[in-house]
């Protein structure tokens, strides 16, 4: 997973500003485990402490997943959390109880997906996959 480095290294490299607070934010991303609101970001006390508001959370979280460092998800509830990611492309696999995250491979997506072109006739060109259920933890009452 990614570190607060990378996730400097990333902004920097797709030519943001690397200010202050935006540094902060990826260190506090970079330390955060499964998926987040961007109210649990704003609620952090650690956010509060230094002063950073709303709108440079939000701008923050827009920037890191333009540059692929955080993947805005869909929850169940139909609301939107966030989950840390690396470059590859993957999917995510998310436990709707405690939100602990794993990323998983293509796992034969990719031929599943020429197959829908083939039948439809469409040029896919970008697709997502998010899986909801229980971690093996939950699954035995540990979280």
């Amino acid at each position: 997973m990614q570190t607060t480095v990378d996730l400097d290294t990333r902004l920097g490299a797709a030519g943001y500003r690397l200010t202050g607070p935006r540094r902060a934010l990826a260190s506090i991303v970079a330390e955060r485990d499964g998926h987040f609101r961007a109210a649990d970001l704003i609620a952090d006390p650690r956010v509060a402490g230094l002063g950073i508001g709303r709108a440079t959370v939000f701008r923050s979280l827009e920037a890191l997943a333009a540059v692929g460092a955080v993947e805005r998800i869909d929850l169940p509830s139909g609301d939107h959390a966030y989950i840390r990611c690396d470059p590859a492309h993957h999917h995510h696999v998310v436990c709707r109880r405690c939100g602990r995250a794993a990323n998983v491979d293509d796992a034969g997506l990719r031929g599943v997906a020429a197959e829908i072109e083939r039948r439809t006739g469409y040029a896919i060109d970008g697709h997502r996959l998010e899986l909801f259920g229980l971690c093996e933890a939950c699954q035995v009452g540990r979280s």
